[in-house]
């Protein structure tokens, strides 16, 4: 007992999300004595907002596909992904009691499809293992064996053997995620990048009539599809909401790094969509070519190929009628409708963010280069990647690989 004592360190883990809570998890494994510190009133506020409509976990597809969702922070996430992956999560949830099951999609769900039952589990075992929380602390000030906390207008002022910060990006910041960190680390000389929109609608000039006439309608059995810098094409189906003033939902979402990073190098980013996937266009030339005579063009369209609504409004902002002239050339369109976005979503209304803490800026332990001791876990660091359990993924694979690093750390200092 007496060993246990003069080995057992004090750490502080910043921010009680799913990267935080894993750090904290496995530091008090290792015998230490965790804190917890969070700005808001209750612990994984996000994650319980973005389990209200379906627990989505991760997913189930195989693992060198899995890993390239991160896209080019794929190689950098890998450490961390591959130590602690899908399966290692689900093993993980299972052990707190919840059972998963995957969805037709090979998303991953718990059965009850509920966030709060499995974060309940989680943190009774948290504190029956020793570790303590403290709420309404929002860090304002840090070095490498200190933390300085604002708790309802009072400073408290916590040292600690080692630090975790685990404070999310900048989406929902009324859920605590608001990037004010950001300027502390870079005074410290940490390296962040900028803050961006990820997961994100995009904003298009409509015509009046289809504002007035088709704002807010579903989009449905559609493909959309990107070309890259390198000639790749990337093609994706789903559905997403034509809105007001752009697009939102899981299509589009499932661009967003492409359309951003067009719009942040040229001013504009566009994509086709496709309102026929599952048909050749040698199929939907067949079917136009049934044409009756005296029939408007609405419903010519709804009669051979079940297109109406938004899907033809969206052809008439695309192309003039002249292009409908033939057959093969009204399936051409109707197979690459291009729509052009000028803006992202604004950072408080998005799911998630991209940027923060550089790769650079860390070790292979997520622990950063200019302040030995200090850790870094989440959606803090910079990548980004869809929705589809990805997202939560990395944030419990980056606070499990902290939590090594942390207790590495730790035994090297115990050493010296």
């Amino acid at each position: 007992m007496q060993k246990a004592l003069q080995t057992q360190k004090t750490v502080v883990v910043v921010g009680a999300g799913p990267a935080g809570l894993m750090a904290a998890e496995g530091i008090c494994a290792a015998g230490h004595q965790v804190h917890v510190y969070d700005a808001k009133p209750s612990a994984c506020r996000k994650f319980l907002l973005a389990g209200v409509g379906g627990m989505n976990i991760t997913h189930s597809e195989a693992y060198p596909d899995f890993i390239q969702r991160y896209y080019d922070k794929a190689e950098w996430l890998d450490t961390a992904i591959r130590q602690f992956n899908a399966d290692a999560l689900c093993e993980w949830i299972h052990g707190l009691g919840i059972e998963t099951f995957v969805g037709t999609s090979g998303r991953v769900f718990p059965k009850d499809m509920k966030a709060a039952p499995l974060l309940r589990n989680w943190l009774k075992r948290l504190r029956d293992a020793g570790v303590q929380f403290h709420m309404r602390h929002k860090m304002t000030c840090l070095s490498a064996n200190q933390v300085v906390f604002d708790h309802v207008g009072e400073s408290v002022v916590v040292q600690a053997d080692a630090i975790v910060l685990a404070m999310g990006g900048a989406s929902w910041p009324k859920l605590g995620s608001d990037g004010a960190w950001l300027p502390l680390l870079s005074e410290k000389g940490v390296v962040v990048a900028p803050l961006q929109s990820a997961n994100c609608g995009f904003y298009s000039e409509w015509s009046e009539h289809l504002k007035t006439k088709f704002a807010g309608s579903p989009l449905k059995d559609v493909a959309f599809s990107f070309t890259l810098a390198d000639g790749n094409v990337v093609t994706k189906k789903g559905e997403c909401i034509v809105t007001h003033d752009g697009m939102e939902g899981s299509l589009i979402y499932a661009f967003s790094k492409y359309l951003r990073d067009g719009i942040n190098s040229s001013g504009q980013s566009s994509l086709l969509m496709d309102f026929l996937p599952l048909q050749s266009e040698a199929q939907v030339i067949k079917k136009l070519r049934n044409i009756k005579p005296k029939e408007s063009f609405s419903k010519y369209l709804k009669r051979t190929l079940s297109i109406t609504g938004v899907k033809t409004a969206l052809l008439h902002e695309s192309f003039p009628k002249e292009a409908f002239q033939t057959p093969e050339d009204l399936a051409r369109c109707l197979k690459a409708v291009p729509v052009c976005f000028y803006k992202t979503k604004s950072i408080e209304e998005v799911i998630s963010t991209a940027g923060g803490v550089c790769e650079t800026s860390v070790d292979e332990t997520l622990m950063l280069n200019v302040m030995p001791g200090v850790f870094c876990a989440g959606e803090m660091l910079d990548w980004e990647a869809p929705t589809g359990g990805y997202l939560l993924t990395a944030c419990f694979a980056t606070g499990h690989l902290a939590a090594k690093g942390v207790r590495d750390f730790l035994v090297r200092s115990t050493k010296c």
